[in-house]
């Protein structure tokens, strides 16, 4: 077979190869990002689900509007105003098939062949390979426990022709889990506008705060239209329904649309309405602070059971939201050849290596997820992993 060029270079996401293993029950996985399913709030959907169905089926399985279903929009709109400050009088808003297609079409509408994107080293997959597939030269930027290096991206800036976006996930980062400083989101727009180039600002997990005290958005900030914003319902609602949305300045939205149709002509109905009347019926809220009791509870069960088991010499972070934990275990340890020696151990994570810009150099560090196992399962993981890495 003789491949398009724009597939040519990607590889199939690590995590989805590394799911295989964690289909078998007696693997512990600290791979995915997957909420709790526990969490999901099935009972209510279902109720929803029958309702509409049997009263609204022309409405739930008939064509809908590329842009997506009008009142789960305007309640899209109306919690993004009164949460984080979003709405400009620019600014549009289209629901879209996950967070992941938001930021497809974004690459798609934007990115020529040969451009440049930057990104946060290390950053989320999907993105990276959604950039690739348009033929972008992708740029890494060092990023520190407060987020991007800005030092580190003017030099980026500078150096690199044709730079159309960066994109970057400043609260509770994919894979680091990190928070970039307010300071550091200012001198992010700064330098956008200095030199001139689009934000794609990614944030899945913002509402995932384990303290409930939140970071404003770099979008607030905008007052150029500069900044296209990707939400998502995975991580406060359900993935399975792959509902999301981009905000962004009217003129980028119209072109989104066009898009989109060509993408899959609009984003499913029934999840739409399942979403909308969720929102309307019930307290999202209520529900979204039960998640972050839950998560920062796991998170703990994790870092206090890496200090216990972890080598000494082993540097992680200690994020205050979201998913994810970064470990760098230093030295010369390349944890991709390690993952091998964790499946004997029936323990799964996912290499440091799938998240840089170069996949294929060795690489010292690892993502580990917290949200999805048991108390129980977390502390054997990280035990049976912590044997994995002595020695390293």
């Amino acid at each position: 077979m003789e491949f398009s060029h724009r597939m040519s270079t990607l590889k199939g996401s690590a995590i989805r190869e590394i799911f295989k293993y964690a289909a078998d029950p007696e693997v512990i996985s600290l791979a995915g990002g997957n909420p709790a399913p526990e969490l999901f709030p099935n009972e209510k959907l279902a109720l929803i689900a029958k309702e509409m169905l049997e009263e609204k089926p022309v409405l739930s399985l008939q064509y809908g509007i590329t842009e997506g279903y009008m009142p789960l929009r305007e309640a899209i709109k109306a919690r993004l105003k009164e949460k984080e400050n979003i709405g400009k009088e620019n600014d549009e808003l289209i629901v879209v098939s996950g967070g992941q297609q938001g930021i497809e079409l974004s690459a798609k509408c934007l990115v020529n062949e040969g451009d440049t994107v930057i990104v946060e080293e290390p950053s989320f997959i999907g993105a990276t390979n959604a950039f690739r597939s348009y033929g972008a030269h992708l740029a890494g930027v060092k990023t520190e426990s407060d987020g991007m290096d800005m030092n580190d991206l003017e030099r980026v800036l500078r150096e690199n022709k044709n730079v159309k976006l960066i994109y970057t996930i400043p609260t509770f980062q994919n894979p680091k889990g990190v928070t970039m400083s307010v300071e550091k989101r200012k001198t992010l727009l700064d330098l956008a506008k200095k030199y001139n180039v689009l934000i794609l600002e990614d944030n899945p997990y913002g509402e995932l705060t384990f303290s409930g005290e939140k970071v404003p958005t770099v979008k607030s900030m905008d007052t150029e239209g500069r900044v296209i914003y990707s939400g998502s319902f995975s991580k406060i609602l359900a993935p399975g329904l792959r509902l999301g949305f981009l905000c962004a300045d009217r003129e980028i939205i119209q072109k989104a649309v066009v898009a989109k149709q060509i993408s899959d002509v609009h984003t499913a109905m029934l999840p739409q309405l399942l979403a909308y009347e969720y929102m309307n019926r019930f307290d999202m809220d209520a529900a979204i602070c039960v998640m972050r009791e839950t998560y920062a509870h796991k998170c703990k069960t994790m870092l206090d059971a890496m200090k216990e088991y972890f080598p000494e010499s082993a540097r992680y972070t200690r994020p205050g939201g979201g998913l994810f934990i970064w470990c760098d275990l230093g030295g010369n340890a390349d944890t991709l050849e390690l993952s091998k020696k964790a499946i004997e151990k029936k323990v799964v994570y996912v290499p440091g290596n799938t998240f840089m810009v170069d996949m294929d150099a060795p690489c010292s560090a690892l993502r580990l997820n917290y949200s999805t196992v048991s108390d129980e399962r977390i502390v054997e993981g990280i035990k049976r992993l912590g044997e994995v890495f002595k020695g390293v």
